[in-house]
């Protein structure tokens, strides 16, 4: 492990700590004031919360497992282990996504309760507490690539939209003591009704991103191109007969079949492979591993087939 990636690996940890601490806190601090000023959002995002704790805890051990260097049993490494947390997560919010959805609806036919203003200053805690923790979780977590962390930046996200829904749900049930408001009193209700739908969707998008790299999905196609450009600027290759390349948690495996001419030697054909390996690591510090194979190429062959990437 290089000395950035050792620092950026480092923070990683350090961030999904604060992540898991922060978690256990507002849990207990949502759960207690939800059920003393009896409010069905906060309630409902409190027990959120207590999954959360799960989800980090998850995201958590993941990093530690996925940095571990590759081995007899895992040859390719062990960087998936943090995809599948994040599946984790997103199956974890999914279920929090649906327990809120139930509740919020089960408040709507029961009659209001009065709400507290100690229920809005908590949410309002939330708010500023999980925006914070979303945007240097995801800030750390898109420089180290780590799904793990990206996830729980997401998690944070979806307790972000979480703490606006009760901010406006209780806030508007509090304004309707005070002015003649419609329906004010079931701003709590509704709020947390919105909120299942915008975890929902946060938790699908997670569980097919986490999906799509399980099933060995192609890295985007920009992407591609951008390897066919660097394979091209080496004289020695005169055709690409494939070129793949698939993300393995935080870094991405390139597979590069091209054609050389036949006449060369086995010493030159090595160094071409570990200078083509040389120049797509430099260029994209996410590539941990680059293996090329090489084919004959001579004069009568026909120069201009195109390359066969993953999706072809």
């Amino acid at each position: 492990m290089t000395a950035t990636a050792s620092t950026q690996h480092s923070s990683s940890i350090r961030a999904a700590w604060i992540s898991l601490i922060s978690n256990i806190i507002l849990t207990l601090m949502k759960i207690m004031v939800g059920v003393l000023f009896h409010s069905p959002v906060l309630l409902a995002d409190g027990i959120h919360n207590a999954a959360d704790v799960a989800a980090s805890a998850a995201s958590l051990g993941s990093m530690q497992i996925s940095n571990r260097p590759a081995d007899a049993d895992h040859p390719y490494g062990h960087g998936k282990a943090e995809v599948v947390a994040a599946g984790i997560v997103a199956i974890i919010l999914g279920f929090a996504a649906a327990f809120i959805g139930y509740e919020a609806i089960q408040a709507l036919f029961k009659p209001a309760e009065s709400v507290s203003v100690f229920a809005l200053i908590v949410a309002f805690i939330s708010l500023v507490w999980k925006q914070w923790l979303y945007v240097y979780t995801m800030r750390l977590g898109r420089a180290a690539n780590s799904k793990g962390l990206i996830a729980t930046a997401y998690d944070h996200l979806a307790d972000v939209y979480a703490s606006i829904a009760a901010v406006v749900g209780i806030g508007l049930a509090l304004a309707g003591e005070y002015f003649p408001i419609p329906f004010s009193q079931y701003g709590d209700p509704v709020a947390g009704i919105l909120v299942s739908l915008l975890v929902l969707k946060l938790a699908f998008g997670m569980g097919k991103e986490a999906v799509d790299i399980l099933m060995e999905k192609s890295v985007p196609e920009e992407k591609l191109s951008t390897y066919t450009d660097l394979v091209h600027t080496v004289s020695e290759v005169k055709r690409i007969d494939r070129l793949r390349a698939r993300e393995h948690g935080h870094y991405i495996l390139v597979d590069i079949r091209i054609g050389v001419p036949g006449t060369l030697t086995i010493q030159q054909g090595h160094d071409i492979g570990r200078h083509l390996k040389q120049i797509i690591m430099e260029h994209d510090d996410q590539v941990k591993e680059v293996l090329v194979h090489l084919n004959p190429w001579y004069e009568e062959d026909n120069t201009s087939a195109p390359p066969q990437t993953a999706n072809r």
